[in-house]
């Protein structure tokens, strides 16, 4: 005997199939790629062997973690992401809010739609173009920087791309340049939701441009600065691979190597894979934590948050 409620969600599901056949395939998708590899994580607690494969490995505990948190990289490389990350997120978030507060506020649709265009446009530019970009503008020896200054007589050229100091900027400011525009978007649709009468009042009453903009449209976006404020703080380990990888030398190792770089070298390219799923779970847990901690302090000091 089929129980009143299954019969009445059996109905529901034939009403809509059309519907749950849509769902279905992301949901496969995401039980796929997101959920099964979890059965990995245990790789993290044994000395895997490829021969040997999961279930075979031995179990060696928290042996991989202490290989980590008692590594003389361990603090550098914590270090060095985080302060990328925080740069990053510094000067990344506050430009994309800015352009897209001066796009909202420019009268001509046709200039708008050619500002926004060629500030979105960078975001397509793959990580390995954006590099080589960088390289071909910056390079000291046959880039355009060292052209104009062998140009001018100067034999001594400041190496950008080789100097430790200058990578944090390097990756920071290319990152503004390429994702200032599809961050502009975000801001620019909830922009687009503000009452115009609270703009037609507040002109009403005299206020300035910049008045306008203080306490109508900044207090209308905050909800959408603060939900994904905390989504970056949760990836603040998570720094790029591609654009590190591919801008590190020699000379900026020192400040170039991050979390995902020494995951690359040590548990990948030396085969310890064991080691490479410890420090991306490790990796996985502080982000956890930062989302919940940073989530927390949202709700508690502001009335939007993310859950």
């Amino acid at each position: 005997m089929v129980k009143p409620g299954t019969a009445s969600l059996q109905r529901r599901v034939l009403r809509h199939w059309q519907l749950y056949l849509i769902l279905l395939l992301p949901t496969v998708f995401l039980i796929t790629f997101n959920y099964v590899p979890m059965f990995g994580v245990q790789i993290a607690f044994k000395e895997f062997s490829p021969v040997k494969g999961i279930w075979g490995s031995p179990w060696v505990g928290g042996k991989q973690f202490d290989m980590f948190f008692t590594s003389p990289f361990f603090w550098p490389v914590i270090r060095n992401t985080l302060i990328l990350s925080v740069y990053a997120l510094l000067i990344g978030t506050p430009a994309a809010i800015f352009l897209a507060l001066a796009l909202n506020e420019v009268p001509s649709r046709r200039f708008k739609k050619v500002v926004q265009m060629t500030t979105y446009a960078p975001y397509f530019i793959s990580t390995v173009v954006l590099v080589g970009i960088l390289n071909i503008v910056l390079s000291p020896s046959t880039g355009i920087y060292g052209q104009f200054a062998h140009l001018f007589g100067i034999d001594q050229i400041y190496d950008i791309l080789g100097q430790p100091k200058a990578f944090s900027s390097l990756y920071a400011w290319s990152g503004v340049w390429q994702e200032t525009g599809y961050g502009a978007v975000i801001y620019l649709a909830s922009l687009a939701n503000i009452n115009p009468e609270l703009h037609e009042a507040s002109r009403i009453d005299g206020a300035s441009r910049l008045q306008r903009i203080i306490y109508i449209d900044l207090p209308s976006i905050r909800p959408t600065i603060i939900i994904l404020l905390i989504l970056s703080v949760g990836g603040l380990l998570s720094v790029g691979f591609e654009k590190v990888f591919l801008l590190q030398n020699t000379l900026n190792l020192n400040t170039s190597e991050v979390i995902s770089t020494y995951v690359y070298k040590i548990g990948l390219v030396n085969t310890n894979f064991s080691f490479a799923v410890a420090v991306g779970l490790f990796n996985s847990v502080v982000g956890f934590v930062l989302v919940f901690a940073t989530n927390l302090l949202a709700r508690k000091y502001s009335d939007s948050s993310l859950f």
